[in-house]
């Protein structure tokens, strides 16, 4: 049981570590880092931003998560094992979705950099 704890508290810790990134991203672009490529890429790491780490999708899979751990963990190890699948549920489900919400913002940072103008190649 403390085992599962442990694994749900690094499930949490690594969806926090998400929270600072994909909108950080500096993409690749031919030519110039100037003025303007910095310019533009903070306004674009703040549209990026607007896909906040707590939406929809994040939120559905931390509930399907948490429906499909308790339901397996109750199973195997009744009430306790329950509420554990639960959370390990919920953090495997949120986490999933958080690093894809990570790639979200990556794309929005390059498809922002590419409408403003600068030839971006990765």
């Amino acid at each position: 049981m403390k085992f599962s704890v442990y694994v749900g508290a690094v499930a949490i810790l690594g969806l926090s570590a998400c929270s600072n990134t994909g909108a950080d991203y500096r993409p690749i672009v031919d030519g110039a880092q100037d003025t303007a490529y910095e310019t533009d890429l903070s306004a674009c790491a703040e549209v990026a931003d607007q896909r906040g780490y707590l939406n929809g999708d994040v939120q559905n899979g931390a509930l399907l998560g948490t429906g499909l751990g308790a339901v397996v963990g109750g199973l195997s190890e009744g009430l306790g094992g329950a509420l554990i699948g639960g959370v390990l549920g919920a953090g495997i489900g949120a986490g999933s979705q958080a690093w894809d919400t990570q790639d979200e913002r990556k794309q929005i940072v390059k498809n922002c950099m590419k409408g403003r103008g600068h030839n971006v190649v990765g």
